[in-house]
């Protein structure tokens, strides 16, 4: 299945709003593991909701930082 994948990592600084983003369209079979990826060997935290139409979201605490990487079916999967 497609999805477009966008991780967001949130500056641990308290007085900066900025963070970074990566956006890509990613395909996988198995959303869990791309997300195990960016966390291995690494201890964390992750909590994993799902939204309607099959939208993943996963909220991170690793090594400091906190993260979201979210998922959402691609258009493509529709045609």
């Amino acid at each position: 299945m497609k999805y477009e994948m966008i991780r967001e990592i949130f500056n641990s600084c308290g007085n900066s709003r900025m963070r970074d983003v990566d956006i890509r369209e990613i395909e996988t079979a198995d959303v869990d593991s791309v997300v195990k990826a960016f966390l291995s060997g690494k201890e964390a935290r992750c909590k994993k909701t799902v939204l309607p139409k099959g939208r993943l979201i996963f909220d991170i605490e690793s090594g400091g930082f906190i993260q979201r990487v979210s998922f959402t079916p691609s258009r493509l999967n529709e045609e």
